[in-house]
């Protein structure tokens, strides 16, 4: 190992492959949000909801995946599974532990973004519907969750690029991911700074787009409010 020689080049050398673990990160961050808003409406209605049962169970789900932490998550995933249900793991069970993981995390981050977002529209327009002959669901699907949706589209955002950096903790369970391609790379050639440098790089370039695919939904929203 030769100590005080960073080769730089190398990180523009590595970029073909590091780029590739990029797309997995992509990949991986698509998924989890998803399934994350699906899980949380369902979890964010449930904690609303006027059954105790149903309301103890999502409240239960959210502190619980909000209150511990991812790495424990994705161990509890990919290593607990297997035993609770013993089966023949497929090769890529650690992307499917992984999806599942996250998936799980952004739906308890979600429900709560969700919950408020409902929560901050008059109960006068659901009362308004129902008036002209709506039902619950019907005044939840046409008049309070679009306007719910505008409200959040700013801490969804938030939870997305949040999403996008941690899954970063996948590589511990070898997912080749952008982080764990660099770790190999670095491991590899003794070059870490240069290799993490990129690495640093490319994530900062992802959310950056993603904050701006955000801010551009935002002002669209707000221009059609304004006619």
């Amino acid at each position: 190992m030769t100590i005080g020689v960073i080769n730089w080049g190398l990180a523009l050398d590595s970029f073909p492959v590091l780029l590739q673990g990029a797309k997995i990160t992509l990949q991986f961050t698509v998924v989890s949000v998803f399934f994350g808003m699906i899980l949380g409406l369902i979890f964010a209605l449930g904690r609303m909801s006027k059954n105790k049962i149903i309301k103890f169970l999502s409240a239960a789900y959210i502190d619980f995946f909000r209150g511990t932490p991812l790495l424990v998550q994705i161990f509890l995933i990919y290593f607990g599974i297997p035993q609770l249900i013993p089966f023949t793991l497929p090769d890529n069970y650690q992307y499917i532990a992984g999806a599942i993981a996250l998936s799980l995390n952004c739906g308890a981050y979600t429900a709560e973004i969700f919950r408020s977002g409902i929560q901050s529209i008059d109960y006068g327009q659901a009362e308004a519907a129902r008036s002209l002959g709506m039902s619950h669901f019907q005044s939840m699907r046409y008049i309070i969750l679009p306007q719910a949706f505008k409200v959040v589209v700013p801490p969804l955002g938030n939870e997305f690029i949040a999403m996008l950096k941690d899954s970063s903790l996948l590589a511990i369970i070898a997912i080749e991911d952008l982080m764990y391609t660099g770790k190999i790379i670095a491991g590899r050639t003794f070059q870490a700074l240069p290799i993490f440098m990129m690495v640093a790089v490319m994530y900062l370039a992802m959310t950056m787009a993603l904050s701006m695919l955000v801010n551009y939904t935002e002002k669209r929203l707000s221009k059609s409010d304004n006619g």
